[in-house]
C-alpha cells in the first residue's frame, strides 16, 4: 500500500547550468529492463523501468514509470517496494523520497511478468541513477491532444438503474437491458522534453485506458502503452524516451476487448494512441519553464457493509435459482428448435401450405404446437440470462469476501494515501494510489486552476478501486472490488484541490 518517504534531511543536488548557459532546467532519462527471467515464460516485448529525472538546480523530482500492475498489493511487486526504493534513492542520490513518484502502467499479466523482487529494485534504482547522471539542459512545453476512437467506459448503465461492467470473467448483460455508457475522458496530456539544440529527449503522456487485450497466445508484454512508446520513438529518432503515465482508467477498457472474431492484439490500439500523441506533440512549443514538487497525504476510511451486500446477492441468487424450475428442454433440442424458430418465424413447424390446409379444416394443432415450443424457448433463453446473471453474482460474492478480509485485518482502520502534485510548467500532474474511475479525474480536471491537469492513478501504491459515491450500490465491479467507504471521493477531491492550488 503506500508507504510515506523518510522525513530525513537530503542534500541540494547542484545541477547548475554550465558556466554560460542562461536555461536552467535540467533532466536526464533512462531504462532499465525488469522482464521477468523465468525459463519457459513466453515473451512477446519487453518491460522496463522507465525513469525521467528533472531538476532546476534547487527542486529535483523523478518519475518511475513500470510497465506492472501496481505498485505493491497485488502481482509482481511487494508492498515494501516504494519504501525500499525510495530510501535507496535518497541515501545515494540525494533527491528526496518525496519527490519520487513510482507509478505503474498497469499492464495485465499472463503470469509473472517482471524479474525477482531485488533485482526490481536494483534495476529501478539503476534506471534513476543513469538518468540523474545524465542531466542535460532543456526546454518543455505541454499540450492535450484526444483519441477517443479506442476506448470504452466498460460499466454499462442498465434501464433499471443498475451498473454492468464488461470484463472477460462474467458474460455481458442482454442487450435489450442497456441503456448508455458512461463517460470517458480522451484527453492525452503531453509533456515534450527537447535538448536545446531542439533535438527531443523525452516525451512524457497521460492517457486512460485498462491494458487488458494483450496479444495472442497470452504472452508477456507491456500491452498498448509498450506500443505506443515505440511508435513514438522509432518515429521521433534522436535516443528519445516516450514515458506512458496512466491516468483515471478504472473503468476505461479498449473498445475490442470482448471481440472474439480476431486474435488478441493490442498493437493497434497502441498505434493509434502513439500517432494520436506524436500529433499532440508537433504544436508544442518549448521554453525554460519552473519546476514544483507538492506531497500531501489524506485518511480515507474503509467500507464496512460486506455482510449487507452479500446477503443481498444471495437473496437474488436464491430467486434465480428457483427461477429455473420447469425447464423442459435441454440445449439438445433447444438449437435446433431456436434455429427452426428464428428462420420462419410465422410459419415454424412446416412449409406454409401445410398452416392454410389446417386453416381450412379448423385444425389447431400446428398453432398449439408452436405456441408450446415458444413457451419452453422462451423458458430456455430465461434460463440462460440466469445462468449469466448467477455466474456474476459468484464472482461479486468471492470478490466482497476478498476485501472484507482485507479490512479485517486491518481493522477497518483508516487508510493513509499520499497524493503527490507535479509541476513542469503548465504541464500538472497529481497522482492516486487508487484505480480512480473517470468522473472522479474529470471532476479533479473542473476543479484545477491549472489548464493542462492530469491524474496519474496506481502510483506509490496500491488501494484498488476508487467509484464516485454515487456509483456504490449500483452493482459495478468497479464498487464490487473496493474496500473504500464513498467517503473517500470527497476526501480526496478536497486534499487534491489543495494540493493543485500549492501548485
Amino acid at each position: 500500500m503506500g508507504n510515506a518517504p523518510s522525513k530525513t534531511s537530503t542534500k541540494r543536488i547542484n545541477t547548475s547550468p554550465v558556466s554560460g548557459e542562461k536555461n536552467s532546467l535540467h533532466a536526464g532519462v533512462a531504462k532499465r529492463d525488469i522482464t521477468t527471467e523465468n525459463p519457459g515464460v513466453n515473451i512477446h516485448d519487453r518491460l522496463y523501468a522507465k525513469a525521467f529525472v528533472i531538476s532546476d538546480g534547487t527542486t529535483t523530482m523523478a518519475i518511475i514509470a513500470m510497465d506492472a500492475v501496481a505498485i505493491g498489493g497485488i502481482c509482481d511487486v511487494r508492498d515494501d517496494f516504494l519504501v525500499r526504493l525510495r530510501m535507496r534513492i535518497e541515501n545515494e542520490l540525494h533527491i528526496p523520497g518525496s519527490h519520487v513518484l513510482v507509478h505503474a502502467t498497469h499492464t495485465h499479466p499472463p503470469g509473472r511478468l517482471l524479474c525477482d523482487d531485488d533485482q526490481q529494485i536494483e534495476r529501478a534504482f539503476d534506471a534513476v541513477r543513469q538518468a540523474h547522471a545524465a542531466l542535460v539542459p532543456v526546454k518543455v512545453g505541454t499540450g492535450c491532444g484526444q483519441e477517443d476512437r479506442i476506448i470504452i467506459n466498460r460499466t454499462l448503465r442498465l434501464k433499471n438503474g443498475q451498473h454492468w461492467t464488461i470484463r472477460q470473467t462474467n458474460p455481458c448483460p442482454p442487450d435489450d437491458e442497456v441503456e448508455s455508457l458512461g463517460p470517458i475522458d480522451p484527453s492525452i496530456g503531453v509533456l515534450r522534453v527537447d535538448r536545446l539544440d531542439g533535438t527531443p529527449l523525452a516525451v512524457v503522456y497521460n492517457y486512460a485506458c485498462h491494458p487488458l487485450i494483450g496479444v495472442a497466445r497470452g504472452q508477456v508484454t507491456a500491452n498498448y502503452p509498450g506500443f505506443a512508446s515505440q511508435v513514438i520513438e522509432e518515429n521521433l529518432g534522436h535516443d528519445v524516451m516516450a514515458i506512458f503515465l496512466q491516468g483515471a482508467a478504472g473503468d476505461v477498457t479498449e473498445v475490442a476487448y470482448k471481440d472474439v472474431h480476431e486474435p488478441s492484439d493490442s498493437e493497434p490500439v497502441g498505434r493509434i494512441l502513439g500517432l494520436s500523441t506524436l500529433k499532440t506533440w508537433q504544436t508544442i512549443q518549448t521554453n525554460d519553464a519552473p519546476i514544483k514538487m507538492v506531497f500531501e497525504t489524506v485518511m480515507l476510511p474503509r467500507k464496512n457493509d460486506f455482510s449487507q451486500c452479500i446477503d443481498a446477492l444471495v437473496v437474488e441468487q436464491k430467486d434465480l435459482l428457483a427461477s429455473l424450475r420447469f425447464t423442459s428442454l435441454n440445449i439438445k433440442t433447444f438449437i435446433p428448435l431456436y434455429v427452426q424458430y428464428m428462420l420462419s418465424p410465422e410459419h415454424p413447424s412446416n412449409y406454409s401450405y401445410r398452416y392454410l390446409h389446417a386453416q381450412a379444416v379448423g385444425s389447431e394443432d400446428l398453432s398449439a404446437t408452436d405456441e408450446r415450443n415458444r413457451q419452453n424457448l422462451d423458458k430456455y433463453l430465461g434460463n440462460i440470462r440466469a445462468m449469466e446473471k448467477l455466474a456474476r453474482i459468484e464472482d461479486k460474492i468471492a470478490t466482497l469476501k476478498r476485501h472484507e478480509t482485507i479490512n479485517d485485518l486491518a481493522n477497518y482502520a483508516p487508510i493513509e494515501a499520499e497524493i503527490q502534485g507535479i509541476r513542469i510548467g503548465e504541464f500538472v500532474l497529481v497522482s492516486s494510489p487508487i484505480e480512480v474511475l473517470t468522473q472522479v479525474s474529470l471532476n479533479i480536471k473542473k476543479m484545477s486552476p491549472h489548464k493542462h491537469t492530469y491524474l496519474a492513478a496506481f502510483s506509490n501504491g496500491y488501494m484498488h478501486y476508487g467509484p464516485p459515491a454515487s456509483d456504490y450500490g449500483k452493482g459495478g465491479y468497479e464498487v464490487t472490488e473496493c474496500f473504500l467507504a464513498p467517503q473517500w471521493q470527497s476526501l480526496y477531491e478536497a486534499k487534491t484541490q489543495k494540493v493543485l492550488n500549492r501548485l
